[in-house]
């Protein structure tokens, strides 16, 4: 087929498609605009209207005078200054479990003993004492645990009950150690 078109109309028809195409383009933006512009609008009319009613009721308040302290509001400061001030004392006075405690007892542990609970306790009588508590797989395992914290520098004592040794496997133990 043999193309009867001249090259100058050719060149004109090239141009008129593609001014075309940028109308249609602009067309096309402006309309999508302009969706957006009326899908925004009433959420920032609603939002306008939401600031100027807070302003207006914090204007209202910021008026308004504050009340004087009653006397329940300030038997309730008391109390919690009270409060607050045994447990700073009772912070001051507690005998902080160290990381060196327990990590001797943690790097003492063989794979396969299972410490559930390390717990402190400061009797007036014994002293200060920790309790290690957990499940292990033997008699012989529980007997090496044992053996190996008696030989750390961290505790003077080490007391497992003969109670513990009863039962031949999955043995649930409580150990009582005293710090040095």
């Amino acid at each position: 087929m043999i193309n009867l078109i001249p090259k100058e109309e050719k060149k004109k028809m090239t141009m008129d498609f593609y001014y075309r195409l940028l109308v249609l383009f602009l067309a096309m933006v402006s309309f999508s605009v302009f969706v957006a512009l009326v899908s925004i609008l009433p959420s920032y009319f609603l939002s306008v209207a939401k600031n100027s009613e807070v302003n207006m009721k914090l204007e209202t308040q910021k008026k308004e005078p504050l009340p004087l302290l009653g006397e329940q509001a300030l038997s309730t400061i008391q109390d919690m200054n009270k409060k607050l001030g045994l447990v700073e004392s009772a912070e001051k006075n507690k005998f902080p479990l160290s990381l060196k405690v327990v990590s001797a007892v943690v790097l003492r542990k063989m794979p396969n003993i299972k410490i559930t609970e390390i717990s402190y306790q400061n009797d007036s009588t014994k002293g200060k004492q920790i309790s290690v508590t957990g499940t292990a797989p033997s008699r012989e395992v529980l007997l090496l645990f044992r053996q190996s914290l008696e030989e750390s520098m961290a505790f003077k004592s080490v007391d497992l009950p003969i109670s513990n040794f009863i039962k031949g496997s999955d043995i649930k133990f409580n150990l009582m150690l005293i710090p040095s």
